[in-house]
């Protein structure tokens, strides 16, 4: 789980830093889900299409949930 609700901006490097973590964590058979996204965040994850890729939730019991 990556809670990114204090992150206001990501740039070219911060989106590979997110592919390669979601590759790397399912290699190894887990989940990486995201929380909190904030409105610029939600927009950019969108227009790279990276948002139906990742599970994004806003509840963090929620995503505790998810892992069961």
């Amino acid at each position: 789980m990556l809670n990114l609700g204090d992150v206001n901006y990501i740039d070219s490097s911060g989106i590979g830093e997110l592919v390669t973590g979601f590759t790397t964590v399912k290699k190894a058979g887990g989940d990486l889900k995201l929380l909190n996204l904030t409105k610029k965040v939600h927009d950019l994850l969108q227009l790279t299409k990276l948002f139906t890729v990742f599970d994004v939730y806003t509840d963090e019991n929620v995503v505790i949930q998810s892992f069961k």
